[in-house]
This record gives C-alpha cells, sequence and structure tokens, in this order.
C-alpha cells in the first residue's frame, strides 16, 4: 500500500532539563522522525530551556522565552529531567510545577504496564495537577512557646476536580474501546474508574473532591464505567498487594504523586514509566524518572520511559495510531528482553535500546 501524502505537521518543543534529560529526549526525537510515513505526519522541534542548571545560567529555572514559544508555536513538547536543591534556594522553584500552572495541564496521566503474564499490570495513574498542597502557600509563624509552627494551604476546588474527573473518565472509556478493538492486549474486560481520596478525615476538601468526580460520573455516557472509591492509605497497600485490580485512578496532586512514583516498583523501574500532563489541546510528555545525577554522562540511562511518554503525548494530540505504532514497538522490545539497560538488569546503552525499539517500528 503506497505511504498518503503527511496531513498534519506537528512542532515539538524539547525540553531537555537537567542530568540524564539531556540524554533521553534526544531518543524521543528520533522516535518521532522515524514514526512511518504512512501515518501522515511530519515534525519539527524547537529547543527549550528549563531546569536547575538554566536557573544558574540565568536566574530563571523557567524563562519566559520557553512558556512563549510553547504558547505561539508548539502542539506538544517533551520534558526530560529536572535537578532541584534539597534546601530553599531564594528565587528558584520547579519549572514543572510552573509550566503546569502558566499552560493550564490540569491532568498528570501515568500509565503503569508489565509485559510480564505472569505479573498482570495495567493501570493508569490520573493525577490533579494544578491544586492541593502543591499551590505552595506556606507560612511559618512562631508561637506562644517561642517554638516554630509551619502551616500549608490544602485546596480544592470545583472546577478542578471537575476537569480531573471529567478526563479520568474519558480516559476510562478510550481505553476500554482500545481493548475491544485489541483482544488479548490487556487482562481487563471493563472499564473501572477508582476514586482515591482520605475524605474520612479531610471532609471538607478531599469530601469535596470525592463528590465532584462522582457528580460528573453521573453523566449516561459514563455508565458502562464501574466507579468505586479507595482511602489513599489502603490505596497504597491494595495497590501493591493486588495492582491487577485497578484500571483507571484519579486522585488530588498529592495523593497521585505519591501512588503514581509507587506504582513504577510495579513494573520495575522509574526508567520505563511515562506520564503525560495534559491540558486543553496541548500534552506534554515527561519521563517519571528524575535527573539521575549518579549516572549521568555514562550513556546507560533508560530511554523506554521517554519513548513511551512520546505515545502518551501523541495519545493527547489525537494520534492514536501513532501512539499505538510506538506502544507495540517498545513492548516488543522489553517483552523479548535482549535489550535492557543496567536498572532493568541489562548491559545495553541508551543508544542500544533506542535502536532496539526504531527498529521495530
Amino acid at each position: 500500500m503506497a505511504s498518503r501524502v503527511a496531513s498534519r505537521h506537528l512542532r515539538i518543543g524539547l525540553i531537555p532539563g537537567d542530568g540524564i534529560g539531556r540524554e533521553v529526549i534526544p531518543a524521543g526525537r528520533r522516535l518521532l522522525e522515524s514514526l512511518p510515513k504512512s501515518l501522515g505526519l511530519e515534525f519539527s522541534f524547537v529547543d527549550l530551556e528549563a531546569g536547575w542548571g538554566t536557573f544558574q545560567r540565568t536566574g530563571a529555572a523557567l524563562p519566559d522565552k520557553t512558556v512563549d514559544v510553547l504558547k505561539a508555536e508548539c502542539n506538544g513538547a517533551l520534558f526530560g529531567a529536572v535537578s532541584s536543591p534539597t534546601t530553599k534556594v531564594a528565587g528558584y522553584s520547579s519549572p514543572i510545577v510552573a509550566l503546569r500552572k502558566r499552560l493550564s495541564l490540569y491532568a498528570n496521566v501515568r500509565p503503569v504496564k508489565s509485559v510480564d503474564p505472569a505479573n498482570p499490570v495495567d493501570l493508569v495513574i490520573v493525577r490533579e495537577n494544578t491544586e492541593d498542597l502543591y499551590v505552595k502557600e506556606e507560612t511559618t509563624r512562631v508561637d506562644a512557646n517561642g517554638k516554630k509552627v509551619a502551616e500549608a494551604i490544602k485546596r480544592i476546588s470545583e472546577t478542578a476536580s471537575e476537569n480531573i474527573g471529567r478526563i479520568a473518565l474519558e480516559l476510562a472509556l478510550s481505553r476500554q474501546k482500545l481493548r475491544e478493538a485489541n483482544p488479548g492486549s490487556s487482562h481487563h474486560n471493563s472499564a473501572k474508574l477508582t476514586i482515591t481520596h482520605k475524605s474520612n478525615v479531610l471532609s471538607q476538601t478531599d469530601g469535596l473532591f470525592r463528590e465532584t468526580v462522582r457528580g460528573v460520573a453521573q453523566d449516561p455516557k459514563y455508565a458502562s464505567i464501574t466507579v468505586e472509591e479507595q482511602i489513599v492509605d489502603s490505596m497504597v497497600y491494595k495497590m501493591f498487594l493486588q495492582p491487577s485490580q485497578y484500571d483507571v485512578v484519579v486522585a488530588p496532586n498529592l495523593y497521585g504523586d505519591i501512588l503514581s512514583d509507587g506504582a513504577a516498583a510495579l513494573v520495575g523501574s522509574l526508567g520505563v514509566v511515562p506520564s503525560a500532563n495534559v491540558g486543553d489541546g496541548f500534552a506534554i510528555g515527561e519521563p517519571c524518572h528524575g535527573s539521575a545525577p549518579d549516572i549521568e554522562g555514562k550513556g546507560i540511562s533508560n530511554p523506554i520511559a521517554t519513548l513511551r511518554s512520546v505515545a502518551v503525548m501523541l495519545e493527547f494530540l489525537g494520534e492514536a495510531e501513532a501512539a499505538g505504532v510506538v506502544h507495540k514497538a517498545v513492548e516488543a522490545s522489553l517483552r523479548e528482553g535482549r535489550v535492557l539497560t543496567p536498572d532493568l538488569g541489562g548491559k545495553n546503552t541508551t543508544e542500544e535500546v533506542t535502536m532496539d525499539v526504531l527498529r521495530r517500528l
């Protein structure tokens, strides 16, 4: 069959950030450039800056130019990793948190999937991205005894909870459609949403989150989705004990952050877990691992999380077919298990793993 003429051009911002981000984001670009022409996609790229290194050079962890170019020129982006100081540094704040806010990327979507049939894990954690304790409104005062007391605002809004509930429910529907179109691709037979909260203690904030997401789920279009709830502490226990029971999990910002990093242990390494920061009409693919200064420059960083993040970004840019091609190539490489970086027990390099996936496209 002849390849069709490219019908869509996508401009992608590339933000390597710090550490191994500078090693894995180029692999993401090569993947996009290597997609089959029959998909009808063309890509162009723009290199952008953000991160601790950028802050040290310029005094800004997220330069205004980066945000302006993303807004004016780009359809999506890939973000590598960021190194953050462990103590307070005047003027510095996390660039990825700021980027989520400035681009209204209200959802962080983290799929976790195994390729081992003896360990059936196929879940997605949908984390609200814009509020909760991450509004970073903190104060420190001195009490009557002369001791410091630190306080932080936990903000939960109906609007943000509606947004995250809706995207989680839509994702549950789309995942089920893909399963029906590809029998055997997952152990799940039907769509399920698990609302994670701590409303038994935080009745106002988490209570509002729980009630709002349940309200969105009342829409008849979501009637095929089973909706359940799980208190966050028991959720951690059950997710590790019975991960196969979960399909789509939705949570406020802090719980989602903890659950999504913890879920990486279910598949062996943060190096294989992707994510996307998603808003209305824009998505940033972001591997879940950090900047990993201990292996920086050694050429052994795992590119799989970045390659999968490319796929998740493409899904939210409306290119499900291209995303499927990427997912199949990555899963085939992992299932064969012959070309692996050290974090997965192998001896291969970033370049060798990248090439093994690209040849499967």
